[in-house]
C-alpha cells in the first residue's frame, strides 16, 4: 500500500470515528446528585426539547407533557408532545420495568423491540430502535439516550439519534417535576 493511500484510510477513519457519539457511563457512577428513573418519572413531569440535524440546524421543537406512575414493577410514562416547530409523535406510552440484575427493560408503541437501560449514579443510559417517519418516508435508527439528574426536580436528556453508527441528528430535552 502505498503511503498515500494509506493517509487516506487514516483520515476516512478518524473523520468517520468523529462523527458518532460515545460515552462511557462508569465515569458518573459516583457523581451527585443521583438519578433514580422510578422516583423522577413516577410523578407528573413537564419537558422542553429541540431536535437538531447534523449542521446543528434547529429542526423540531416542542414541549412534552408526562403522566408518570409506578405499577408493582413498571413505570408507566405517558407521553403527549406538542410542536411549536417541525412535527412529530404526538402521544407515547412507555412501560419500563426493573431486572433482578438492577438493568431496565423498556417497551414503547413505537419503539422497534425492547429498550435496553443502565443507571451509572446521576445518569441513565438507554438505547433502542426506532423506524423514525421523515416526510413520507420511514428510517430505522437507533437512538443513544442519556439522562442526566441536575436537582431533584430536574434532569437533562441528550439523544443521539444514528443511523449506520453515525449521528445523523441530536435531541436536547430539559425535564422539571410539575404540581
Amino acid at each position: 500500500m502505498t503511503n498515500k493511500l494509506c493517509y487516506l484510510l487514516l483520515a476516512i477513519t478518524v473523520i468517520i470515528g468523529g462523527c458518532s457519539a460515545s460515552i462511557e457511563g462508569e465515569q458518573y457512577e459516583k457523581m451527585t446528585p443521583r438519578f433514580d428513573l422510578y422516583a423522577f418519572f413516577g410523578t407528573n413531569v413537564k419537558g422542553w426539547g429541540i431536535v437538531q440535524d447534523r449542521s446543528g440546524n434547529v429542526i423540531q421543537r416542542f414541549t412534552v407533557d408526562i403522566k408518570g406512575s409506578v405499577q408493582q414493577n413498571e413505570l408507566v410514562l405517558d407521553e403527549t408532545f406538542s410542536y411549536q416547530l417541525g412535527n412529530g409523535p404526538t402521544k407515547r406510552t412507555w412501560k419500563i420495568e426493573r431486572t433482578a440484575e438492577g438493568k431496565f427493560i423498556g417497551r414503547a408503541n413505537d419503539i422497534s423491540g425492547p429498550a435496553d437501560g443502565t443507571s451509572y449514579g446521576n445518569a441513565f443510559h438507554f438505547t433502542y430502535r426506532m423506524d423514525l417517519p421523515v416526510g413520507d418516508d420511514t428510517y430505522d435508527v437507533a437512538f443513544d439516550d442519556w439522562f442526566f439528574a441536575m436537582g431533584d426536580d430536574t434532569i437533562m436528556n441528550r439523544s443521539y439519534i444514528k443511523k449506520f453508527g453515525l449521528v445523523m441528528a441530536e435531541v436536547t430535552i430539559f425535564m422539571q417535576h410539575v404540581d
